[in-house]
C-alpha cells in the first residue's frame, strides 16, 4: 500500500524534499515505516531519535498501523522547546499578525480584563546579532494543536476565551511572530490564560524557528 510522507524544517533540508509516496506492506507500523526511511535516508537516521511521527495530523506512536493513503508526517523538536479542527481564532498564517483581530475574537460584555501578549523578533541571541527569523509549520497541524490548546485552557480558567495568531515565513527584527489575547471576568484569570497559552504552544504546536546570524543560520532547540 502506498502513504504519503511529509517532511518539515530540519528534516526538509537534509532529505532535500517536502513530501513523497512511500510503499510500505499492509498493515505496516510507524515504526516499520520509519525503518525504511532510515534505510533510505541516513539523515532521517542520524535525527531517529529525536523525530516524532503524525498520521493524519495526530500525534502517534511506533505502534500504529498504517492505513492506504495515511499522511505520516516526521515532527522534528519544535522551536519553544491531537485535537479539535481548527476555529478562526486559532490560525497560523503568513500575513503580518493582528492584535486587532484576536482582540475582536474575546471580547464581550463578560470580560472585565483583557490581556495581549506579542512576541517579536529580538535582535540578539546569547550575544550573536540576528538578521532574521524563519518560521516554518505542519500549518493544518498547528491550527488544530492551538485550537486543542485554547480549548483545554478555556476549561481549566472558568470564563477565560483565548485567539491567537502565528506567522510563518521570513521575519525581519521587530516583526511580530505570535499575538494572543486572552479575556476574562477579572484580570488575574485573563493574566493567567495568556501566559498558559504562550508556554504551551511552545512545547507543543509543531511551528520550528531558524534564526539567521551574519556567519550561518540554525534551527532553535531543534537537531543534532
Amino acid at each position: 500500500m502506498q502513504i504519503t510522507v511529509r517532511y518539515f524544517a530540519v528534516v526538509r533540508e537534509r532529505v532535500g524534499k517536502e513530501t513523497e509516496t512511500l510503499s510500505v506492506a499492509d498493515g505496516a507500523t510507524v515504526a516499520e515505516a520509519m525503518a525504511t526511511l532510515e534505510a533510505s535516508y541516513p539523515a532521517i537516521a542520524s535525527l531517529a531519535t529525536v523525530l516524532r511521527a503524525a498520521v493524519n495530523q495526530e500525534m502517534v506512536t511506533g505502534e500504529h498501523v498504517l492505513a492506504p493513503g495515511d499522511e505520516l508526517a516526521l515532527i522534528p523538536p519544535v522551536a519553544g522547546g491531537s485535537g479539535d479542527p481548527p476555529s478562526a481564532r486559532a490560525r497560523v498564517i503568513a500575513e503580518p499578525l493582528s492584535l486587532d483581530r484576536v482582540i475582536a475574537a474575546v471580547r464581550g460584555n463578560f470580560a472585565g480584563g483583557v490581556v495581549t501578549f506579542a512576541g517579536a523578533v529580538r535582535e540578539e541571541t546569547d550575544g550573536r546579532q540576528v538578521l532574521r527569523l524563519e518560521y516554518e509549520a505542519y500549518v493544518e497541524m498547528a491550527e488544530r494543536v492551538l485550537s486543542r490548546l485554547c480549548d483545554e485552557i478555556e476549561g481549566e480558567i472558568p470564563g477565560a476565551r483565548l485567539a491567537v495568531e502565528h506567522r510563518v515565513g521570513m521575519l525581519a527584527i521587530g516583526d511580530l511572530a505570535v499575538v494572543i489575547a486572552a479575556a476574562a471576568p477579572h484580570r488575574a484569570e485573563a493574566f493567567a490564560a495568556a501566559r498558559a497559552l504562550i508556554d504551551r504552544l511552545k512545547k507543543q504546536a509543531p511551528i520550528w524557528k531558524k534564526e539567521w546570524f551574519a556567519d550561518g543560520a540554525a534551527w532553535v532547540q531543534c537537531c543534532p
